[in-house]
């Protein structure tokens, strides 16, 4: 569980590492399940911005129980799990994360994710670990993003960089089997990988059922904004109950 101070911290600075590993044979657990993804598809070589879509085995490492206890302090006992992706960076060559905030690319209303980020390997400042901004996330609000279609990126939205300040620039450096649990409204970002490490990272996004996930805005959103498809998402649930009675939730 989250300290008193931690759950301060997540709120105050958008963004937390608690005193958490997730065990070494779950880990080797996860890096098999993405080595057969990248045998399928080895078009996720970087990025797969939905592993659920592809292999809902994924699913069973986001029910930890310890992980939703943690949620749970952040944003409520009602709880659904509306997205997993999986960030590869592989060694050598692999690509930088442009700065943004997620919620540009999500259709939820009202924003509103905890998303917990699994180091599978040590993250370090070397191998591209995640950046932040301290207290990005305090307005509530979506900065202007632009398009970058550069094909050394993971993502495609990019922050302005009137929007924020990279030299107020925080590292998450993460031993392998820690977690960050970051805001939705948080400016983040990450180098590319020139090390001769991998850093894996798997991301487990939580929102509370107050909110709705809206798959009518996501077809828009890809029409019109080149973001990830988010249409045929499916919606697990993981805690509580749909307090918006809207949100279809799979109870897998």
């Amino acid at each position: 569980m989250l300290s008193e101070d931690q759950i301060r911290q997540y709120h105050e600075d958008g963004f937390v590492i608690p005193e958490f590993r997730m065990p070494e044979s779950v880990l080797d657990s996860i890096k098999d399940r993405h080595r057969h993804l990248l045998d399928r598809h080895p078009e996720f070589r970087d990025y797969c911005s939905a592993v659920l879509q592809h292999d809902e085995g994924f699913l069973s490492y986001c029910r930890n129980d310890e992980i939703l206890d943690m949620v749970e302090q952040l944003i409520g006992p009602d709880i659904a799990l509306w997205n997993s992706s999986f960030f590869a960076k592989p060694a050598v060559n692999g690509k930088a994360t442009p700065w943004h905030q997620d919620g540009e690319y999500w259709p939820i209303r009202p924003l509103a994710t905890c998303t917990v980020w699994l180091a599978v390997d040590d993250a370090t400042t070397e191998n591209g670990c995640l950046r932040v901004i301290r207290g990005s996330h305090r307005e509530r609000r979506l900065r202007a993003h632009e398009t970058n279609p550069s094909e050394d990126l993971t993502l495609n939205q990019e922050l302005l960089k009137s929007e924020f300040d990279e030299a107020e620039a925080v590292d998450l450096v993460l031993e392998k089997g820690q977690i960050s649990l970051h805001d939705v409204f948080l400016v983040h970002g990450s180098e590319p990988n020139r090390s001769p490490r991998s850093r894996r990272g798997m991301t487990m996004r939580f929102m509370p059922t107050t909110s709705v996930f809206d798959h009518v805005l996501a077809r828009e959103q890809y029409n019109n904004l080149r973001v990830p498809d988010h249409s045929e998402r499916k919606i697990f649930h993981m805690r509580g109950i749909d307090r918006s009675g809207r949100n279809k939730l799979v109870y897998a």
